[in-house]
Order: structure tokens, then C-alpha cells, then sequence
């Protein structure tokens, strides 16, 4: 695909990155047979994913697995077995733990908008890794859930507190204390995903979102991002300060002149080259 779009483009052992359409990018999970799961060399790669995917004029990026998973979170296996190497606190947080929180806070807080498409199981982490995106389409065959109770853990990298802003606390309490595996169906009754479509749709779906998104004015998107995340986390007065800020970011600027101008002049706006 990435061969008729021009933008860099990255091959790891984990991750790849391509572009699908102008501005496009596509993150795509390439370990299906070990579950996508976040291994350290992951980390490494999606942290360099994301700096190239900031280096460049991103204006919106897909998130996806292959076969049967998205991601199925944390590679247990450095915990237990002859793999292991976080077995004491301390180092299990600030070596590994830690670093996959940052990295999804990150995801959430970039510029552009972001779209988890979510191909198949999506547990623990990868819950956590779809619940950092902006939005969420899912395959209707694919299931999503915070099941780190079943084996003595907790969802520590931002999942029960994202989970929570999405479907309130009654909702959290239950799926993630019972280790749910919620179906597709489930979810999107509770708001969670933006659409259930058969599998072999789940990427054309979302990338209708992101084509619809490149319409629009890129700084407008991103400052309104800002100000819906940081309404969730401050009171009232305080998010309503943030949101004239934001607006006077853009007030005279080229992608604001065109907007106005497009609405005087009854045209569509064209935001392509900014």
C-alpha cells in the first residue's frame, strides 16, 4: 500500500508502519503468533513509530493487529519461566511497567487524531492501547477487556481509569473485577466503539474516519482534542479558560482565514497543504 503515498516509512520486528492514503498512516502488529504482545523490542519500536509519524505532516493514524489479535498486552513470560527478568518491584515498574504508561499517554496526546482498529482479542494492554486512541472500530467477531485480575495482576498502564471516563464506574467495576472479555456488540451499546463491521471491513471503515478527519482544519482538530481530554481532569472554569486559549491559537492564522473565508464565500474549505 505505502508504495503509491509518499512518507517515511518503517519495517520492525514487531511493528510496521506505512501510509495508505495522503497524510494516512497505518500502524499494523506484526507478531500475530505471540499475540501482539508488548515485548520491550515493541516499546522500543512503537516509540520510534511515533516519532516518525510526528516528524512528518500525519493527519491521522490507524492502529491494527493481524489474524487473531490486536494486542493481547503485557509479554508475561518476563514475569514467569526462563524468560524471566522483572521478578521484584521496582525494576517491573520503572523498567517495563512504567514505560508502556507513558508510551499510551503519548499515543493519546498526539496532534493528530487516532484510530484503533481493533482486528481481534484486545486484552489487558491492548485494551489499554485501544483505549488511548481517539477512536475505536472494531471487527464484530473481536473481543476487548481488562482481564488482569484472573491471573493476580491490575490494569496499570491507564486502562482502568480510561475504561472508567468511558462507560462510568458501574460498568468499570464490572468488567474489570470479573475479568470480562466484552464482546463487540457489548461495547458498542456502552458507547465504547464508534462501529462493529465484519472483519474484512474493519480497515476501510476506519479509514473513512480518518478521510473524513483530513477534511478538516488539522490545528482546529488538535486543539479541540486538547480540550476534551483536559475537560475530564480539571474543573469547569478551568477547561473553559483552556478552551479560549485554544481558540485564540487559531484566530488570524492561514487554516482559520480559510475557514472563514470558505464559509463566506459558500465553498468547502481546503486545509490539504497546511
Amino acid at each position: 500500500m505505502s508504495e503509491h503515498f509518499e512518507g517515511p516509512t518503517f519495517e520492525g520486528a514487531a511493528l510496521k508502519v506505512e501510509w495508505i492514503e495522503r497524510g494516512i498512516a497505518l500502524i499494523t502488529l506484526t507478531r500475530p503468533q505471540q499475540m501482539n504482545t508488548l515485548t520491550l523490542e515493541f516499546l522500543d519500536e512503537f516509540e520510534r513509530a511515533l516519532d516518525l509519524l510526528e516528524s512528518t505532516r500525519t493527519r491521522a493514524l490507524i492502529v491494527t493487529g493481524q489474524e487473531r489479535a490486536f494486542c493481547c498486552g503485557a509479554h508475561l513470560r518476563y514475569f514467569a519461566g526462563p524468560e524471566a527478568r522483572f521478578t521484584s518491584p521496582q525494576p517491573a515498574r520503572d523498567d517495563y511497567l512504567a514505560k508502556i504508561a507513558v508510551l499510551f499517554d503519548r499515543l493519546e496526546e498526539m496532534r493528530f487524531p487516532t484510530i484503533a482498529a481493533i482486528n481481534g482479542f484486545a486484552l489487558g494492554g491492548g485494551c489499554e492501547l485501544a483505549l488511548s486512541c481517539d477512536f475505536r472500530v472494531i471487527a464484530a467477531h473481536a473481543k476487548i477487556g481488562l482481564p488482569e485480575t484472573k491471573i493476580g495482576a491490575v490494569a496499570a498502564a491507564g486502562g482502568v481509569q480510561k475504561l472508567i471516563r468511558h462507560v462510568g464506574r458501574s460498568r468499570a467495576l464490572d468488567w474489570i473485577l470479573r475479568a470480562t472479555h466484552i464482546d463487540a456488540q457489548t461495547v458498542e451499546r456502552y458507547g465504547l466503539v464508534s462501529a462493529v463491521v465484519p472483519g474484512e471491513a474493519l480497515i476501510a471503515t476506519a479509514l473513512d474516519i480518518a478521510l473524513e478527519l483530513r477534511k478538516l482544519g488539522p490545528q482546529a482538530l488538535s486543539q479541540s482534542k486538547r480540550s476534551i481530554y483536559l475537560s475530564e481532569d480539571t474543573d469547569l472554569r478551568s477547561a473553559r479558560r483552556f478552551g479560549i486559549e485554544a481558540i485564540s491559537i487559531l484566530v488570524g492564522g492561514d487554516e482559520w482565514k480559510e475557514g472563514m473565508n470558505a464559509f463566506v464565500e459558500k465553498r468547502p474549505p481546503t486545509f490539504d497543504s497546511m
